[in-house]
């Protein structure tokens, strides 16, 4: 009984969603949508290939990053659950780690007395790994650009007093298209993207095992005029996500999105600079039963590390 009590809470913080069939289905910290940059965006991921969260949202986008990138982030629930996650990715593959705990969770028997203080806490563990054909040199020249990826989760859970662990894995499928023209309007970065969650895998306790429910998600994405950024991601389990952003110069990023499930629908906003490399953002979430969350990152792109600028740019801060 106390580990029903447990899911719920943690079900509640992490979705908002029902927890009708909870013992069949694991709830875990790969039920929320991770990063910052993307959560500004309304999660809607699936067709980016922008830095370290490219892992988090579809792995064949990691054959399109230019080269090394690291990103870390942090988000509280209440003032009583955290979540965080470090991501590392190279040009063809990353990994990263997702942690969500909370404690203090007030527990109760089966006659509803108040019993111990019950604590929840998940961490993922990503590989991922993305491939262009035209990067293959056996490969023949195709007449469209597109790439494949390939990730495996495992995921440790711990519920109170109980354990587990579990494996799954993920499909990914990233295509992208010339740039354009429409009058005096370019459009580019143009893509489409499909990953296939969970196709297998779960959690298993000693007593008995959770299926990791599986989901298919199909996303789209676009520039315009260099400055305007569209992407939205559909997700055919239920629930949709869409967002913008608007660089009025190279540094700054402005982030607006909503996303809907079956909860409700949230709204998101966000912002990043990047200044020679080093990338600060900061995201919003409204949640539809609960107060909203903030997160914030701290990312480096080591591909656009200007080192010299940087070191010019401490010396002039020094005495």
């Amino acid at each position: 009984m106390k580990r029903v009590h447990v899911l719920m809470i943690a079900a509640l913080l992490l979705t908002g969603l029902s927890v009708a069939g909870i013992a069949e289905t694991a709830v875990s910290v790969l039920d929320i949508d991770p990063g910052v940059q993307v959560i500004g965006l309304g999660g809607a991921g699936t067709a980016l290939a922008q830095g370290a969260e490219t892992l988090y949202y579809n792995s064949a986008g990691l054959s399109a990053l230019p080269g090394i990138s690291f990103s870390s982030f942090y988000a509280s629930y209440l003032g009583s659950a955290s979540y965080s996650s470090l991501a590392l990715t190279f040009q063809n593959w990353g990994i990263g780690m997702l942690m969500f705990n909370a404690s203090n969770i007030a527990g109760y028997n089966n006659d509803g007395d108040p019993t111990d203080a019950l604590s929840y806490g998940n961490t993922a563990l990503l590989l991922g790994f993305g491939i262009n054909p035209k990067d293959l040199p056996f490969i023949p020249a195709l007449p469209i650009d597109f790439s494949l990826g390939a990730r495996i989760k495992y995921l440790s859970v711990n519920n109170g007093t109980v354990n587990g662990s579990g494996f799954s894995f993920d499909l990914a499928y990233r295509m992208t298209f010339s740039s354009i023209r429409i009058g005096p309007i370019g459009l580019s970065d143009m893509a489409l993207g499909v990953t296939a969650n969970n196709l297998f895998g779960g959690v298993n306790y000693d007593a008995h095992g959770e299926s990791m429910a599986m989901s298919l998600r199909i996303g789209g994405a676009m520039k315009i005029a260099d400055m305007i950024l569209l992407t939205s991601d559909l997700d055919l389990g239920g629930g949709f996500h869409i967002g913008a952003a608007y660089s009025p110069v190279q540094t700054l990023t402005l982030r607006a999105g909503v996303l809907t499930q079956t909860g409700g629908m949230s709204i998101t906003l966000g912002m990043g600079l990047n200044i020679q490399g080093f990338i600060l953002d900061y995201a919003y979430i409204t949640h539809p039963t609960l107060p909203g969350t903030h997160r914030v990152s701290l990312s480096i792109d080591f591909s656009g590390l200007d080192l010299s600028g940087f070191g010019r740019s401490l010396r002039s801060f020094l005495p």
